[in-house]
């Protein structure tokens, strides 16, 4: 069983022969305490081109010390990481290996390098003698293991002293800054590589050219025509000298799916821990790149892309499972409590609660053998395929700007035609239904103006903007039908159970009222959104 320790650190440089100063004083650091000298010997794995070095992420085996056992770090922010931790075992095991299938894929995790250290720990505490800091002071010698210790002579070895100030539980960060400062002041210098693998790799000579990454900004197909993306407006281009060159429809486009596809792959192991709004986040990862697919067809063959989004449209369904169920039973459980007591008869509580775990158990359940299926592998590799050669057609060498353009308004055309006829069906199911797609022609639209604000800078922001509010009000139009449905099941249940199903019956009726209230307001928010001069902002 894995374990997770949240690591907030800071580290330094320090020469051969420097001291240590006394940090008694400093900022809340009262007193300073001796734990001992600790002897670690760590073997760091990876991919044979370092698919984890890439982003940051570390897998070591380690003996000696208080918590031997594998650690698998993930980077948080700058200076923080997730640590899991595992028992030890001879090879990675599962529960770790599978935190990092979404960069590693099909690739086998070698061993590449050892690093020995003696280590001597100090605790800063504070006038109450609670610990507020650990302090290390780190002599380690690196050397390659595995096949990549056949390397050449001279470079398979190297030795350096670093200290690591770690903040104790979930303390104050400003001490690591208070002890920082005063480690600087005494000739320390803050480290100059992330990680101590991040050195090691490059003092033995193991550091490469990293591959390219999902996420990275990169010249697209054969690199003769791609550049670095822009940010601008829609009045830039070449017009006048000096002016910078306006980006392509390629760049911006290609630029916005690498975005989905890092998403996609950095959130993977978050899901697969249950990290709060992984789930969600994820999932409108994979509806936006399936957008940008359909939006932007002038841009990338839709003959390439129209298999990844069926692909990515399977992907999305088993991921909102537990978050319908999620966003479901938050919405019930909230109506419940603006219930009277005096008009909740019976257990509804207790039995919206049982409906719900019962669905979350089985719900999760599913989502970790999708992520550890062979389908879902394979849609990785097909994306990263996809970044690697994209499929661009003749329009991409044109300025983003009008080919953006053309294609936030189109999909806002679609939308237009959706809502006319949704605000035209008859009451009932027919209504919903019709509802029910302009709020997906609404997700498309706004996704399309996202993903062209680095061509139309400030217009397709706001246009965006305007359509998501549609997007919303559509959206809790939508939320209320599907809670009804439930609803009615769990007052069935109820009745079954001969515990009576009034109260149900009585917050069904509140989301019948609900819906309606959304379909008056929904002509005049329209309305607002769609108004002309928004749409004749998106022009280039």
């Amino acid at each position: 069983m894995a374990d997770t320790v949240r690591e907030v650190e800071r580290k330094y440089e320090i020469d051969g022969g420097a001291q240590l100063p006394d940090l008694a004083g400093t900022g809340r650091v009262a007193t300073v305490t001796e734990e001992g000298v600790e002897e670690l010997d760590a073997c760091y794995y990876d991919t044979s081109d370092q698919r984890l070095a890439a982003d940051a992420i570390t897998l070591r085996r380690r003996t000696g010390g208080r918590d031997a056992g594998w650690h698998l770090k993930l980077p948080v922010a700058p200076g923080i990481r997730d640590e899991v931790r595992a028992p030890l075992s001879d090879t990675p095991p599962p529960e770790l290996t599978a935190l990092v299938r979404s960069r590693v894929l099909e690739g086998e995790l070698v061993p590449l390098v050892r690093l020995r250290t003696r280590r001597t720990v100090r605790v800063l505490r504070d006038a109450a003698g609670a610990p507020l800091a650990e302090l290390a002071v780190d002599e380690v010698h690196a050397q390659r293991a595995g096949k990549a210790a056949k390397g050449k002579a001279g470079t398979a070895g190297a030795r350096w002293r670093e200290i690591e100030v770690e903040l104790v539980g979930s303390g104050d960060s400003a001490v690591l800054d208070e002890v920082g400062r005063a480690l600087v002041a005494a000739g320390a210098r803050p480290a100059s590589s992330e990680s101590k693998l991040a050195r090691a790799l490059a003092e033995t000579g193991l550091e490469r050219e990293r591959p390219a990454r999902p996420g990275a900004s990169r010249p697209r197909g054969s690199g003769k025509r791609g550049g670095k993306v822009m940010a601008g407006n829609k009045k830039a281009g070449n017009k006048k000298a000096g002016k910078k060159k306006e980006p392509t429809a390629g760049d911006v486009v290609l630029r916005y799916v690498r975005e989905q596809v890092r998403v996609i792959i950095e959130l993977d192991p978050a899901v697969r821990r249950d990290l709060p709004d992984s789930v969600h986040r994820m999932r409108v990862a994979t509806r936006r790149l399936r957008s940008a697919f359909r939006s932007y067809t002038k841009v990338l063959d839709r003959a390439a892309t129209r298999p990844i989004g069926l692909e990515l449209q399977w992907l999305a369904a088993e991921l909102g499972v537990d978050r319908d169920r999620e966003v479901l039973t938050a919405r019930l459980q909230q109506a419940l409590a603006e219930v009277p007591r005096t008009l909740r008869l019976g257990p509804v509580a207790a039995r919206l609660r049982i409906w719900s775990e019962r669905r979350r158990t089985g719900a999760r359940r599913e989502v970790l053998s999708v992520l550890d299926g062979p389908r879902y592998l394979e849609l990785l590799k097909t994306l990263h395929t996809l970044l690697e050669a994209p499929p661009l057609r003749p329009a991409a060498d044109s300025p983003a700007s009008e080919v953006a353009a053309g294609a936030v308004r189109k999909d806002y055309r679609r939308l237009a035609r959706r809502m006319e006829a949704a605000l035209a069906a008859p009451a009932g199911q027919a209504r919903d239904e019709a509802l029910h797609g302009a709020r997906k022609a609404a997700k498309r639209t706004r996704y399309a103006a996202e993903a062209a604000r680095p061509a139309l800078g400030r217009p397709a922001k706001k246009f965006a903007r305007r359509i998501k509010r549609v997007q919303q009000l559509l959206g809790d139009h939508q939320d209320s039908v599907v809670a009804r449905g439930a609803l009615r099941e769990l007052a069935t249940q109820a009745q079954k159970a001969g515990e009576g199903g009034f109260t149900f019956g009585l917050l069904y009726g509140r989301e019948e009222a609900r819906a309606a209230d959304r379909e008056r307001e929904l002509p005049r928010r329209w309305k607002k959104a769609s108004r002309r001069k928004h749409r004749a902002a998106l022009r280039p």
